[in-house]
């Protein structure tokens, strides 16, 4: 599994631990910024891994800013992505077991990094259960999108 990490300056501390976390559990990850806790735009690094994402590139993304709503919602926007705002393992379980979620929002300001780390371990541990009632309600979603993605 090959996961792309970024964050803003609201999420860079949090983002931070998850990187160690990827490191010492042997997790293959690329960060793609930012790289310190100056002031930058969170939809620049929440598109990044969207795009990375939905290419191909990787398997799954996560995104960290203060609350973790301003990446998950930019995150959203690109076709192919189901990012889920977590703050709780359950959820983290649940985005991937029955929505089929590929990226993982977190906020820094919401959660403390402990948290966060089992978090990422429940949303990383977890598999999209399909059949049935799962596969059809994330074959509507997708339906959403390409109703829209054909509007523009």
């Amino acid at each position: 599994m090959r996961l792309a990490v970024a964050s803003d300056h609201g999420g860079f501390r949090l983002k931070t631990e998850i990187i160690k976390f990827f490191r010492e559990k042997g997790i293959d990850f690329e960060d793609l910024g930012t790289y310190s806790e100056d002031s930058v735009d969170y939809p620049d690094y929440a598109l990044a891994v969207a795009e990375a994402v939905a290419g191909g590139r990787f398997d799954l993304g996560v995104v960290c800013c203060g609350t973790g709503i301003g990446v998950s919602i930019s995150a959203n926007k690109v076709p192919g992505i189901r990012a889920a705002l977590c703050h709780d393992t359950f959820s983290a379980r649940m985005a991937r077991e029955h929505n089929d979620a590929n990226v993982i929002a977190l906020g820094q300001r919401v959660i403390g990094s402990g948290l966060a780390l089992e978090i990422v371990r429940a949303f990383l541990g977890s598999k999209f259960q399909g059949g049935g009632r799962h596969s059809r309600r994330v074959e509507k979603i997708c339906g959403i999108e390409q109703k829209y993605s054909k509007k523009n």
